[in-house]
């Protein structure tokens, strides 16, 4: 199953990714200057929740097009695709 991020999904995706990133430099930073625990653990909490959002607008991204594609792709039946789906969604929960 190939996903096709087009426009302003991909654009979307890329920036939560980018804050994520961000963040998780924000997070090394805050370390190595010693800042307080609580700080830290908030700014990693932030990293972690733009992660997820962007790991979850991919795959709702991908159910949307599989539902609305009507084949599937590579001669993969629908139960075959739906647990593959399945499993992605739940790899982030």
């Amino acid at each position: 199953m190939e996903l096709d991020l087009a426009g302003a999904e991909l654009k979307a995706v890329l920036n939560r990714l980018r804050r994520a990133q961000g963040q998780i430099s924000g997070v090394i930073r805050m370390i190595e200057e010693g800042r307080d625990c609580e700080d830290v653990v908030t700014q990693l909490a932030a990293a972690s929740r733009a992660l997820d959002r962007a790991g979850f607008s991919i795959i709702a991204t991908g159910l949307q097009q599989c539902l609305t594609d009507g084949d599937t792709a590579g001669g993969e039946d629908r139960e075959e695709m739906r647990t593959r789906l399945e499993k992605l969604f739940l790899s982030l929960a």
